[in-house]
């Protein structure tokens, strides 16, 4: 079963509530919609003080940047605040910003990385009592130290450093208090939007995938499922000479304890690191995720940079398993007969390989050129022998993928629920991927974690005789 220096305590952002300043989620839907309904009329009253400010003379791309600033400060402070699926939001943000051009992606990068690596500190007093309601009244016998201090902060707890009773480092991540009450209020209203996004994706059993989407999300809340995954993880990269899982100390409902690691995270290397150092750290992103059902029987379901760390050695640090899952069944036949159809065959394969599938609901039209071009970036990646992720490149991806329009082909498919995981799993790869303007062997660590797609590769080979081994 799974699991997961001593200073004042500072809140990163001022808060208003009494709740939210001891640490507390706020739970009730009026207060959460309340504090959300802020951003937009805080940003139009941005706009009208920048209208005056240029009447005194100061230029409409400085003041521009200080509203993006302003803006992008105050909804990680609000996503902050609220933690749950709210925070959750601003992870996925993290991704989007990658569509943002240059110039004003940078003051949301900088709130995003705030809002990833640190959020509202929960109190020493609620910590202590959270600790007891959780692991009893004598807790702190189990620990030989525990610093009150927050050392990291998760979408749904913060992690404390702690010696256990045994001498033994460890990281003692604690649930928020309120968070699951919170996070399933939201999950509900996600659910009710289902009728909302079927006009956006008429091709799409948009409930089945929302449904899907809520129970994966809702499962992080689970401690000992994810004690589960990680103890999984841990067992099967023990001594790995390239990966670090921390062994599961402890887990008692809302408390996960596992062994502390000593690492520089992922984040300062995608700000400073050097070319080689990010191609090595997205190499070994890669082989854990594509590699991880093979070696563990369970996928890694949340390659995000927050996730990641660097150990001295030169080893991947990997924490967090509460979106682990399973492939399901006949995946892997769907990637060989994907696989197949986009490399060795023409238009007519595709379309059949997509219905076969499930991706074309029955009766629905498909204009499988469209199609075939929206493939084209992802088949000629697959097709290096080194991949080169940028952020361009998957700038390029969503808007194309995304773009509003009636013709867009994205609306003709379907994506049934039970592919969330997997799907959720290759975009934050790709993400994080692209995050670090990496060059990656894509092709081969996909065709060791996929069984079927080295057959195809092969046929490939021998059909063009063009592809580099």
């Amino acid at each position: 079963m799974p699991d997961r220096p001593r200073s004042k305590v500072v809140p990163l952002f001022p808060r208003r509530a009494a709740e939210a300043s001891s640490g507390r989620v706020p739970t009730a839907t009026p207060l959460r919609n309340a504090k959300l309904s802020k951003l937009p009329a805080a940003y139009a009253a941005r706009r009208v003080t920048g209208a005056g400010k240029r009447l005194l003379g100061r230029s409409s791309d400085e003041i521009g940047r200080d509203i993006q600033m302003r803006t992008a400060q105050h909804v990680f402070e609000i996503l902050g605040e609220l933690r749950g699926g709210a925070q959750k939001l601003g992870q996925i943000l993290a991704l989007t910003e990658l569509t943002l051009p240059t110039e004003l992606a940078e003051p949301y990068r900088i709130a995003l990385s705030k809002l990833q690596d640190s959020g509202p500190v929960m109190l020493p007093s609620l910590v202590h009592d959270t600790m007891a309601a959780n692991m009893g009244e004598n807790w702190r016998r189990r620990f030989n130290a525990f610093d009150s201090s927050r050392a990291a902060a998760a979408s749904i707890g913060q992690v404390h450093r702690a010696v256990w009773h045994d001498g033994t480092p460890v990281a003692v991540k604690v649930m928020y208090p309120g968070v699951r009450q919170a996070l399933l209020n939201e999950l509900r209203l996600l659910r009710s939007m289902a009728p909302m996004a079927s006009v956006a994706f008429p091709g799409t059993d948009v409930r089945s995938v929302i449904d899907a989407v809520c129970d994966y999300v809702g499962d992080e809340l689970d401690f000992q499922q994810e004690a589960h995954y990680q103890r999984a993880f841990a067992a099967a990269y023990a001594d790995d000479p390239d990966f670090l899982v921390p062994n599961v100390i402890d887990q008692q409902h809302d408390v996960l304890i596992s062994e502390w690691v000593d690492a520089v995270p992922l984040n300062q290397l995608i700000r400073n690191g050097s070319q080689e150092d990010r191609n090595h750290a997205g190499t070994q992103i890669l082989r854990f995720t594509a590699g991880s059902f093979q070696r563990s029987g369970y996928l890694y379901g949340d390659p995000h940079p927050g996730n990641f760390q660097l150990l001295p050695d030169g080893r991947l640090g990997v924490v967090d398993f509460g979106a682990c899952s399973t492939y399901p069944s006949g995946f892997f036949t769907l990637a060989h007969d994907l696989g197949e159809a986009i490399l060795n065959g023409g238009n007519d394969d595709l379309e059949a390989a997509l219905r076969q599938h499930g991706f074309v609901r029955p009766r629905h039209e498909l204009d499988v050129e469209a199609m075939a071009n929206a493939i084209a970036p992802f088949r000629e990646l697959f097709l290096s022998p080194e991949a080169r992720l940028t952020r361009a490149w998957f700038v390029g991806q969503v808007n194309s993928l995304t773009k509003p329009r009636l013709s867009n082909v994205a609306r003709q498919v379907a994506l049934s629920g039970e592919l969330i995981p997997a799907a959720r799993t290759l975009i934050l790869l790709l993400g994080t991927l692209s995050q670090l303007e990496c060059t990656v062997p894509l092709r081969d660590e996909l065709a060791i974690g996929w069984p079927g797609l080295a057959d195809v590769l092969r046929r490939y080979r021998q059909r063009t005789g063009s592809l580099a081994r």
